[in-house]
């Protein structure tokens, strides 16, 4: 058999998100596939019957793996296997090398389930890796396909990382219109496509929440809220309870919001995603702030944030957002100093940053200057924040800005 039915086992398992206990269910132990994927046993017809039941594929597709491979399809299933790894230890740029390189071989092997995986996770790669338009470009190829137009599962994966990719970039009307379309197709059969389902609507929530459509993101918490069941995994409960507290704390609905992140906290676990802690934390810190709530548990969170992000290797970007948290805390206890010198390093870098979130870099700045008495840069400021929301499509941020120039000017200054 050599090593190319335990590589191909392997990779499509992990495309499953399956461990090695779940492919194996009652039947077979953790152990036994763990073999399997060693090359140190031969698959049987049982236990191909039970991995197509396992994997929802035909026996014989399962059973063809054992035939003898060409040298290109052993280099992009070692390809795949080495972008997997890097995804697990965080190396996202080798990831997405790995992955595309395995994708590029498998198109010409025409093997173009291979393709679409490892295109698939060369986008996921890019997006945290920060690289948002090269993801959305790799999704736009996926979305295109007629292996994702003539599937639902599929279709639901792509559109639901897109919209994340617009979100990512401030496309705000873009990122709406993905996530729509992937929570139309529904939560599907499996546990996979019920994931995608419900991150599909967390990403709706966010993008309509920055856009300033709070009561449509209120709506799709409640369904979010309802998912969460007594067998909802305690990481995924975690990230729902975050998202509906995001949306409690800028409905001014406090709280709703201390309440929903104090069981996100509870829920989430950094030595399970520290990467997802890290966004939570600088979520909670973000919320806290914009809602005024300048207390011990909110500097706590910023810490916190500041810490898992230089643990993980945060992007130029999320540094830049933790720094704008530092800064707001600073500008709402009265260290106007620093708020400024912080928000002064911010604008340097505004091009690494979104444009919704560059605004909220110019608006505080904005704040920060009239407070400092310095009315004509504090106006140029606020101009700033209203053009880059307008941009994204943050209009009612926008309209905000305008209401801060105008005060300046009906001061006569």
């Amino acid at each position: 058999m050599g090593s190319s039915f335990g590589e191909r086992l392997k990779q499509v398992r992990l495309s499953r998100g399956l461990t090695q206990g779940e492919l194996g269910g009652e039947l077979y132990s953790a152990s036994y596939i763990s073999l399997l994927e060693n090359a140190r046993r031969e698959p049987t017809t049982d236990i191909i019957r039970q991995l197509a039941r396992q994997l929802q594929l035909a026996p014989s597709s399962i059973a063809e793996w054992a035939q003898t491979t060409s040298p290109e399809e052993s280099e992009y299933l070692r390809l795949s296997l080495c972008a997997r790894q890097s995804w697990d230890t965080r190396d996202y740029a080798g990831a997405a090398t790995n992955a595309q390189s395995a994708a590029d071989l498998a198109r010409a092997n025409k093997d173009l389930v291979t393709w679409w995986n490892m295109t698939f996770l060369a986008a996921n790669s890019l997006l945290r890796h920060g690289d948002n338009k090269a993801a959305s470009d790799d999704l736009q190829l996926l979305l295109e396909h007629p292996l994702t137009t003539e599937s639902d599962a599929l279709s639901l994966r792509a559109h639901q990382v897109m919209s994340a990719a617009m979100l990512a970039q401030g496309s705000l009307q873009d990122a709406i219109d993905h996530a729509t379309q992937a929570v139309e197709i529904g939560s599907g059969d499996s546990d996979e496509e019920f994931g995608a389902y419900l991150m599909a609507l967390q990403t709706l929530v966010g993008a309509l929440t920055e856009a300033g459509r709070l009561d449509e993101a209120w709506t799709h918490t409640q369904v979010l809220a309802e998912a969460v069941t007594d067998e909802t995994p305690a990481q995924m409960a975690g990230e729902i309870h975050w998202v509906i507290g995001n949306v409690a704390f800028i409905r001014q609905d406090i709280r709703t919001g201390l309440e929903h992140h104090a069981k996100a906290g509870r829920l989430l676990s950094p030595s399970e995603d520290l990467s997802r802690w890290a966004q939570f934390n600088k979520a909670t810190a973000w919320v806290r702030l914009m809602a005024g709530v300048v207390e011990p548990a909110t500097l706590q969170a910023i810490e916190r944030s500041e810490l898992a992000h230089s643990v993980v290797g945060a992007t130029t970007a999320e540094t830049l957002e933790v720094s704008l948290l530092r800064a707001r805390w600073n500008y709402l206890n009265g260290d106007l100093p620093v708020a400024l010198e912080l928000l002064g390093n911010i604008e340097a870098q505004k091009a690494e940053l979104p444009p919704h979130i560059a605004g909220d870099t110019a608006l505080l700045l904005g704040s920060a200057l009239q407070a400092s008495d310095r009315l004509k840069e504090a106006f140029d400021a606020y101009r700033q924040a209203q053009e880059r929301y307008v941009q994204a499509g943050a209009l009612d941020r926008a309209a905000v800005a305008g209401e801060h120039m105008a005060g300046i000017n009906a001061d006569g200054s």
